[in-house]
């Protein structure tokens, strides 16, 4: 009875767990069913709004800068050659790579010895000349005075013969007296002849004479300038360089003995396009007298200086494009022929024009602007300049409008977004300010050797060398300037 008991137990079970098995897949397919059967229900949609820094335009007259990179060159150099060869004899203590001079100051003596013996041969030769010049005149005087006698005698001579013809005329005289008489006038004028002969190399002789004065005159002024070539001197107050002399050493005529530098006369060369160089004109059509600031990068410093646009060139060369253009250097303050620099260009002025951040303009000319209700719309403008990050546009149909700084691709016309003003954010001025330059406390060791390596670059421009040295005496040094001068020396 227990077996039994146990078995329908054990069935009742088997029965009830099989019956809620099919209740349960039916409660699922059920729901199954009911899920299918229900229309799709989407989620309300909520506009996302894109956070857009904005900034109101505002016309102005504004005054573009050209940018342009250049090389320092100088205006006025001198070529240093050897007008005569010889033995150099002695050279002045700044005549050296770097030296300064002064105008006419003696740079170089080459030995006169052969110049001052071509001197005196000329001059021994000028005064040979000169005496035979005399003697010349003397024989044409002399000649000239026995033309006189001869032709006094002539008249005599022939007025005898006049007279013998008139005695044998009236019977009183013989022919032979007439012939006698006749043949003296004859004679006579022959001596005339023969005088105005002599006369006439007396003259010659003359020519020739003063013909070989002024050959001997021109062979003295030569010799004379082959011994002042002898010195050679600066022809204008400047710098040397290319220096490659010797004392005692021989040097041939024509021969390159260095490169005199005027300092103080400095342009520089850079070259634009087209296009800029044609905002650069004036109504003629020629370079017009702008001003121009040139600046050179050196040990964390900027070597400033000023000028203006005097010439640009004649010709495009071959293989070149745009144009080059040379402004005159006021004052050069530091810089060096062969120095790149930088070239900022004052551009005459432009009315009505806005600025703005580049990245507000797209590739199609075209800003984004905040309309009613904070939406965007897209406005074409007309791209005037490109000043580094900076663009300026003109300002017809944006003057007072609120323009999105920065473009991205997520922004477009319709689009609701939340502008950022700078009124919104006061702290944004004093993130924007630039950071002032880090500096360092250096210890003596430090110091002294940077200080050092100072004073021992000679390349280095006097005024730039007096600036770090007064960085260096302070307490604290800017971290740039250490970490070039550090770079430059291997710390």
């Amino acid at each position: 009875m227990r077996f039994l008991r146990r078995g329908l137990s054990g069935l009742f079970l088997i029965f009830l767990t099989l019956a809620l098995l099919v209740m349960a897949g039916q409660t699922l397919r059920d729901a199954v069913q009911d899920r299918m059967s229900r229309d799709a229900r989407m989620p309300e949609a909520r506009e996302r709004l894109f956070s857009v820094n904005v900034t109101t335009a505002e016309a102005a007259d504004v005054i573009p800068v050209l940018t342009a990179y250049g090389q320092v060159q100088s205006r006025r150099t001198l070529e240093i050659r050897a007008a005569t060869g010889g033995t150099v004899q002695e050279i002045a203590p700044e005549f050296v790579e770097g030296g300064s001079v002064t105008e006419g100051q003696v740079l170089v003596r080459i030995d006169p010895a052969a110049a001052q013996d071509t001197l005196a041969r000329a001059q021994a030769d000028a005064r040979d000349a000169a005496a035979e010049a005399r003697d010349a005149a003397v024989a044409l005087d002399l000649a000239r005075a026995e033309l006189l006698a001869a032709e006094d005698q002539t008249a005599l001579r022939e007025r005898a013969a006049l007279r013998q013809r008139d005695i044998a005329a009236r019977g009183i005289g013989s022919d032979a007296a007439v012939e006698t008489a006749e043949l003296a006038a004859s004679a006579a004028r022959q001596a005339v002849l023969a005088r105005r002969q002599a006369i006439a190399q007396a003259e010659a002789r003359l020519a020739q004479s003063e013909t070989r004065q002024e050959r001997a005159a021109i062979t003295l002024a030569e010799a004379e300038r082959r011994l002042e070539d002898t010195v050679i001197r600066a022809r204008f107050s400047g710098v040397l360089t290319g220096v490659s002399l010797v004392e005692g050493g021989l040097v041939s005529a024509n021969e390159q003995l260095g490169q005199l530098i005027d300092p103080d006369s400095l342009d520089v060369a850079f070259r634009v396009s087209t296009a800029q160089h044609g905002r650069l004109l004036d109504p003629q059509g020629r370079l017009a007298d702008l001003p121009v600031r040139v600046r050179l990068e050196a040990f964390g410093m900027d070597l400033l200086s000023r000028g203006r646009l005097t010439r640009d060139n004649a010709t495009v060369a071959e293989g070149q494009s745009g144009r080059l253009i040379y402004a005159a250097l006021d004052d050069p303050g530091g810089l060096k022929p062969g120095d790149f620099v930088t070239v900022e260009v004052d551009e005459p002025a432009l009315s009505d024009v806005v600025r703005l951040p580049g990245s507000a303009m797209d590739s199609a000319g075209t800003v984004l602007a905040l309309g009613e209700g904070d939406r965007l719309e897209v406005l074409p403008v007309t791209l005037l300049r490109r000043q580094g990050n900076d663009i300026l546009v003109a300002a017809a149909g944006l003057e007072g409008r609120e323009i999105v700084t920065r473009r991205t691709p997520l922004l477009g016309a319709g689009i609701g977004v939340r502008p950022l003003r700078a009124t919104d954010a006061p702290d944004d001025q004093a993130l924007a300010a630039p950071a002032a330059p880090e500096l360092l406390e250096l210890t003596a060791e430090r110091r002294a050797r940077l200080v050092a390596f100072v004073e021992g670059n000679t390349r280095m421009p006097a005024e730039m060398r007096s600036r770090l040295l007064a960085q260096l005496q302070a307490d604290r040094v800017p971290a740039a300037v250490v970490q070039r001068l550090e770079q430059r020396i291997g710390g």
